[in-house]
């Protein structure tokens, strides 16, 4: 966090998910000063709710070549440059009795104009690619398809950004757009846990904030109007495919079924809901049901598989232009100079587009913003690997006193990287996270290097309590060494820990029933009964609603327009 009230910069960047952190990255390889704010932390949004899924493309092939031409070309550049955020797992798009065999072709051809290649198997042939694939499908379809870690993603893309001298805001709100008349030239901020007020000042201001970007807008005043799509997810308790299972069908809910490192996801749902709710998610009965029934019709054994929780993202569905329906919306790419558009210079908003096209989408703001500021250094970003997927040669295979299912989940999360924090010693190789392998080694480096404040920070780099325990034989191990590393005095760990719990409660409790309410009543039992968790006095209320913003920022700097 700055020490004054006053920073300066070259490029705010608003909005910490993989867009954002993606323009940090670029921005800082071309040689721009920048400094990155996100009102939560890094994937918080949208960029870390959803299934995780390296898209082939081939989900769009039929109805929109362009996002699926856009798909394949990201696809093959992040296995290369991303790999260690990257699992190739291929996948396979399967035609049930109940589907038409014959859009099988057109989903072939479709792919086939896009440049994304496909291979038809027979029913035996895609069950030995994917055992547990449904046995009653009349065909199937091998796509490129494959996994990716969103989390891991963004932390890398920040990690780098500020190696190469960035800056990131965590937990940082952005209150208003500091403005002398048609041009923007800053930012007033919010620091939400310390309730500090600075501002900093930018030749260019990066509205990268999603869904979110629309308050942004408003605060310039500009017409831009985002339409929310909900998409609710469940997790299960293991990885019960190893491809991604697609149906061969127009997209529809549930047709996707993940592999994602130690469990499996299915989803989404779609559902419009009003910009007002979109802090507000919820996933209801009635989608846990579809997603329930229309999961096993692509993996049967999904019908007796433990749903781990349930939870919900939402697309930024946006409309550039003055019609309020909602008729004129763009899925793809949107990317607003608004000195162009709307004569205001200093400020720049690049919204809609998806996880798979997040590099596309950073090269091309960040362009834009070079052009402005005169800077004729090109993108480097399809070619120079993440932090974590440097070339592997020099690292040391695991020894023989090094334990290996630790070493390579470390390895796997980390790349490269796993030498900066796991070596011979006990105390690094500690086991704090049984069902993921966290070390406390690597909870050590996630703190000091990966801008971690508390659990839920540190899940999203380590995931330490995503697996099948959700926390509850990790959480207070974890929760006990911000004391020690952090340097956090024991009331505020237990604290911690608390909020952790709560959160992961919010995910339970759509899927309340059987083995979820047994493993809850456990849960409860540990932390309330036992540890008296509830006993722990709770943080002071974070700012979040309009009116509470507005009360915490009731000042602005002098002789500045704050537009708000």
């Amino acid at each position: 966090m700055p020490n004054s009230q006053y920073i300066e910069t070259d490029v705010v960047i608003i909005g910490g998910g993989a867009t954002g952190t993606g323009i940090m990255r670029d921005c800082a390889l071309r040689g721009i000063s920048c400094i990155l704010l996100e009102r939560d932390d890094i994937a918080a949004g949208t960029s870390g709710r959803n299934h995780g899924l390296l898209h082939s493309g081939a989900r769009y092939a039929v109805t929109d070549t362009e996002s699926a031409r856009e798909c394949i070309q990201e696809n093959t550049i992040l296995k290369s440059v991303a790999r260690h955020c990257v699992e190739d797992t291929s996948g396979l798009f399967i035609t049930l009795p109940e589907d038409d065999l014959a859009y099988q072709d057109t989903f072939i051809a479709s792919c086939d104009k896009a440049g994304i290649p496909t291979r038809k198997l027979t029913p035996r042939e895609a069950l030995a690619f994917e055992p547990n694939a449904n046995p009653a499908m009349n065909g199937a379809v091998q796509v490129p398809d494959g996994i990716i870690d969103p989390f891991r993603l963004c932390a890398a893309n920040v990690l780098d950004g500020k190696e190469h001298g960035a800056k990131v805001f965590n937990h940082t709100r952005v209150m208003g757009l500091i403005r002398q008349g048609a041009t923007v030239q800053g930012v007033q901020c919010l620091h939400t846990l310390t309730g500090e007020r600075f501002a900093i000042m930018a030749k260019q201001v990066i509205n990268a904030a999603g869904i979110w970007g629309q308050t942004i807008c408003e605060y310039a005043d500009l017409n831009i109007k985002m339409f929310p799509a909900k998409g609710s997810l469940l997790i299960l308790d293991y990885r019960i495919n190893n491809r991604v299972i697609n149906r061969c069908r127009k997209p529809a809910d549930a047709d996707i079924l993940v592999p994602g490192d130690t469990i499996s996801l299915i989803g989404t749902t779609s559902e419009h809901i009003e910009y007002d709710q979109i802090d507000k998610l919820a996933v209801t009965p009635q989608e846990v049901d579809v997603l329930m029934r229309e999961g096993a019709k692509l993996a049967p054994i999904m019908a007796n598989t433990r749903v781990l929780r349930a939870y919900a993202g939402v697309r930024p569905l946006v409309s550039v232009d003055d019609d309020g329906s909602g008729r004129n919306i763009s899925r793809g790419i949107v990317l607003l100079d608004h000195q162009a558009r709307d004569g205001l210079e200093g400020l720049i908003t690049i919204t809609g587009g998806k996880l798979m096209t997040y590099r596309l989408m950073a090269e091309q703001a960040t362009d834009l913003v070079a052009e402005k500021l005169g800077n004729r250094n090109r993108c480097q970003t399809a070619t120079r690997p993440l932090p974590g997927s440097e070339p592997s040669k020099g690292i040391r295979k695991a020894s023989a006193s090094l334990v290996k299912p630790v070493y390579q989940s470390a390895y796997y999360r980390h790349g490269e990287r796993v030498s900066h924090f796991l070596d011979e010693s006990d105390d690094s190789q500690a086991v704090i996270c049984e069902c993921e392998m966290v070390t406390k080694g690597e909870v050590n480096y996630a703190i000091q290097s990966l801008d971690v404040k508390n659990l839920t920070d540190l899940r999203r780099r380590t995931r330490l309590g995503m697996g099948p325990c959700q926390g509850e034989l990790c959480s207070y191990r974890a929760a006990s060494l911000f004391s020690e590393l952090a340097g956090i005095d024991g009331q505020a760990s237990a604290g911690l820990l608390v909020d952790f719990l709560e959160e992961r409660w919010k995910g339970v409790k759509p899927i309340f029933w059987g083995d979820a309410l047994r493993e809850a009543e456990f849960s409860y039992w540990i932390y309330q009964g036992l540890f008296g968790a509830g006993e722990v006095p709770t943080p002071p209320k974070t700012p979040h609603s309009s009116a509470e913003i507005k009360r915490a920022t009731s000042t602005s700097a002098a002789d500045q327009e704050v537009s708000q």
